[in-house]
């Protein structure tokens, strides 16, 4: 399992996901699928989102298989901003799609 933050449009996201990497093909077509096409991501460490989530990340994180493989965790900003030091944040992956909407 994977944990990445995502500035998105809306604001940012906590999402789980069971894809080894934000550039992981089938995981960015997930996210256009959902209107998520143009982000900025994190990936943040799992121990840390389990800890701070508790039994919401247990809820969230129950069944996930491969034809689900995405969950969101947290969409509120504030919260996220509160919980994560950026210390913490790891390397930067930015996304947009080719034809730059």
């Amino acid at each position: 399992m994977k944990t990445f933050l995502l500035f998105t449009g809306t604001g940012p996201l906590v999402v789980l996901s069971s894809h080894a990497s934000v550039e992981d093909p089938v995981f960015l077509n997930k996210l256009d699928a959902k209107g998520i096409s143009k982000f900025i991501a994190h990936e943040l460490p799992l121990d840390a989102v389990k800890e701070r989530y508790g039994a919401h990340y247990d809820i969230a994180s129950h069944d996930l298989h491969e034809t689900d493989d995405l969950r969101v965790i947290d969409f509120d900003g504030q919260r996220i901003m509160r919980l994560f030091k950026f210390s913490e944040y790891g390397p930067e992956f930015m996304h947009e799609p080719e034809n730059g909407e």
